[in-house]
């Protein structure tokens, strides 16, 4: 489901108990006390009370269970209810929580191991070069194209190999070259790769790569070509200079002597990336950045400067299906006005530039730039945007329609849990309410965009999308006054809550007092919740 939150998985028993999951087994064994006084079997003498109070009971005590055994919560953490439901046995020897650790650690690798060896990656690229010039004088639109392909497969744990080809085709000239790489991988951190090329440019060569620190990489790579066996020699010091930046330096000796600063940095949001390089012969800088206005759609801006490039480029591009982007570019510079547009799918891509007009005309550029924007801009408003919206409507209702008896089942056992923590919620929301502390006056949870409209519960109905929560955030105010959901738990799994939309993004909205002030806050699923805060003050 392409709408769910992204977060960690195997967290639904650390909510259960309300727990973060880097609690103690002290912390763990205390949560579990106090939601035993309020499902304990015992205390209910009616049948339907103790009847749900049982099931309740029991997904306590099988969170207990697993988190409080120092093995089982290690497997579950990585490997969810999924790893302790197959057995998955790590052996006697295994005493201490590092030795554990290491071979989970060990598992986790393997498993991915199998799972790359069984798959064979293709990737290729397609260039269609167009020129409309030469269209209108009747030379033809087609200028030249260019094919590249590849395919990588994993030999064994260490041994990879590489296979790919490229043929370009300009006017009345042509080439084109094959390429194998070998990559054997010497220890956990160090490499050593051997390149082999026939054709236009046919050479041999050697690469070898080294983890020198956490954060420094250092590749070194030499290359002879025997079309007139000249030889280069490379080196490139990579560095990681925070969370989501690296720098590298790169010194490449041979006819054409050069040496290279670069950056790059990619977040969530941004991508960029910079390089200044300077050469025996020439001289140039790029720069590129990328903005991710959402999920699907992000925009481009970029330049190249130096002795043989002059341009800027700008645009944008849409993610149209789980594995397919389209993009179109902008381009004007030294060598003409551009349109440029791409198809990216998997490992594939169709690139197809335009050349529009190899002279510099500033009204031909403004409008060329002008009118695809001024065009886009309708489509998207009066055909797209309403395509997308009946489409995005009709996966949601038949994604409603396949787990509408999963959500109703769910529903009826969160209000079942939420009759039983109604009298203790009553009875904090009093005191609290007697000394001005904190009060939940109201907690919806479900469909995001639903709760972004500001749509109102109504009434309980079987086709909603949000649920109220306010008795069971009540019930989890603590003697102090204070009330906090942990960080990576997705909150349909705490108790009284449930999944009111399966694959939909999800988030909390919360409305309290305190103080006699009026607050509201909101927190995605896997975001924590600490109030009250200041900043929620209305």
């Amino acid at each position: 489901m392409s709408g769910e939150d992204k977060g960690p998985p195997s967290r639904e028993l650390y909510a259960r108990l309300q727990v973060s999951p880097d609690a103690t087994s002290e912390e763990i064994k205390k949560a579990y006390r106090q939601w035993a006084q309020v499902y304990h079997p015992d205390k209910y003498q009616d049948f339907r009370l103790k009847e749900t109070a049982t099931q309740n009971f029991q997904r306590i005590c099988e969170a207990h269970e697993i988190l409080t055994d120092e093995y089982k919560r290690q497997i579950y953490d990585i490997y969810g209810m999924e790893g302790l439901a197959s057995g998955l046995e790590l052996g006697p020897r295994l005493t201490k929580v590092e030795e554990l650790k290491e071979e989970l650690e060990r598992l986790r690798r393997r498993k991915e191991q199998e799972k790359i060896l069984s798959h064979i990656r293709p990737s290729g690229t397609i260039v269609a070069n167009l020129s409309l010039p030469d269209f209108l004088d009747g030379y033809g639109i087609v200028k030249g194209m260019a094919m590249s392909s590849e395919v990588h497969s994993q030999l064994s744990k260490r041994n990879a190999v590489q296979i790919g080809g490229n043929l370009q085709v300009e006017e009345n000239s042509g080439g084109g070259a094959a390429n194998a790489v070998f990559r054997h991988q010497l220890s956990s951190v160090s490499s050593i790769e051997f390149v082999a090329s026939a054709g236009l440019r046919s050479l041999i060569g050697l690469q070898t790569t080294r983890q020198l620190s956490l954060h420094s990489t250092a590749t070194i790579a030499m290359a002879k070509s025997l079309k007139d066996g000249s030889i280069n020699l490379s080196n490139t010091w990579t560095r990681r200079l925070s969370e989501t930046a690296n720098g590298h330096i790169q010194l490449l000796l041979g006819p054409e002597s050069s040496v290279a600063v670069g950056w790059q940095k990619k977040d969530e949001k941004i991508s960029a990336t910079g390089e200044l390089k300077i050469g025996t012969s020439s001289f140039g800088a790029s720069a590129h950045y990328t903005h991710r206005f959402s999920s699907k759609s992000h925009g481009r801006i970029g330049g190249r400067f130096g002795s043989s490039a002059l341009e800027i480029e700008i645009g944008g591009g849409r993610k149209v299906s789980d594995f397919s982007t389209v993009r179109m570019l902008y381009i004007v510079g030294i060598q003409g006005t551009f349109w440029r547009f791409e198809l990216h799918r998997g490992g594939q891509k169709l690139i197809i530039p335009i050349l529009l007009s190899s002279r510099w005309n500033p009204l031909f550029a403004t409008g060329a730039f002008m009118i695809p924007t001024s065009l886009y801009l309708l489509l998207k408003k009066f055909i797209m945007k309403p395509y997308y919206l009946t489409r995005d409507k009709q996966k949601a209702l038949k994604n409603k329609q396949k787990t509408y008896a999963q959500v109703q089942e769910a529903r009826a056992a969160a209000e079942k849990a939420q009759h039983l923590m109604q009298n203790v919620a009553n009875r904090k929301r009093n005191k609290q309410a007697e000394t001005n502390g904190l009060v939940i006056t109201k907690a919806v949870y479900g469909n995001r965009k639903t709760l972004r409209k500001g749509e109102e519960l109504g009434e309980a109905n079987e086709d909603s999308e949000i649920t109220d929560v306010t008795t069971p955030l009540n019930f989890l105010v603590n003697d102090s006054g204070q009330l906090k959901l942990h960080e990576g738990v997705k909150k349909s799994g705490i108790m009284g809550f449930y999944d009111p939309c399966p694959g939909e993004s999800k988030q909390l909205y919360v409305e309290y007092t305190y103080g006699g002030q009026r607050f509201e806050a909101v927190a995605g699923d896997f975001e924590e919740l600490a109030i009250p805060q200041e900043a929620h003050r209305i």
